[in-house]
């Protein structure tokens, strides 16, 4: 007995994980993959609790983190930390791979969409302004694969009044954001990121 309990200590020591609970266990995100990685650039930060910002990384299963993003939390700060102080701002989220990746007949799904934000709140992830739809959680289908929930941060002309039209409100999938971006005058995005995930029971 006594030889069996100094190679169970033994193995503890060299084993630190091997009785770990999954409320102690390592959970790596990983970073997307180089096509994806692509559409990343400003330093847009995307905050969630729990995992801080998520901007390029895929959301891992593990801590329920998948389920959380799902069903629990509330929308993210998203903090871009070279908003000019003056300035106003549009915040765009959606999700181009609705159904799925493979048929995206819904491109693009608005999961949230803000106009009027001041650069000053902007620069320390506060998103006040006016709220043009409401934040979405990201749910993936099941058996729908990856998604990619993108964040696209335009500038918006300071005396510039922002719209969606009755059409758009009724309904959030096949929004046609390339219009909306030109009949504003929108230009391109001066900072954009996303994460990936999928359904949490997949």
């Amino acid at each position: 007995m006594k030889l069996l309990g100094a190679l169970l200590v033994a193995l503890s020591l060299l084993l630190p994980g091997a009785w770990a609970s999954e409320a102690t266990r390592t959970c790596i995100f990983q970073t997307l993959s180089e096509s994806d990685h692509e559409f990343c650039r400003g330093d847009l930060e995307v905050i969630y609790p729990e995992v801080g910002d998520v901007s390029c990384s895929y959301i891992p299963k593990c801590h329920g983190y998948r389920q959380k993003l799902s069903e629990e939390w509330k929308q993210p700060r998203v903090r871009f930390p070279w908003a000019k102080k003056n300035k106003k701002y549009v915040l765009v989220m959606v999700d181009p791979d609705a159904p799925n990746r493979e048929n995206p007949r819904l491109r693009f799904w608005r999961h949230w969409l803000v106009t009027d934000i001041q650069g000053s709140d902007l620069r320390v992830g506060k998103i006040k302004g006016k709220v043009l739809t409401e934040y979405s959680r990201p749910k993936p289908a099941r058996y729908s694969g990856y998604h990619r929930y993108q964040f696209r941060l335009y500038r918006q002309s300071q005396h510039q009044t922002i719209s969606l039209s009755s059409e758009e409100q009724q309904s959030l999938g096949t929004w046609d954001l390339k219009d909306f971006v030109e009949d504003f005058h929108l230009g391109h995005p001066v900072a954009a990121t996303q994460f990936l995930t999928k359904n949490c029971k997949d």
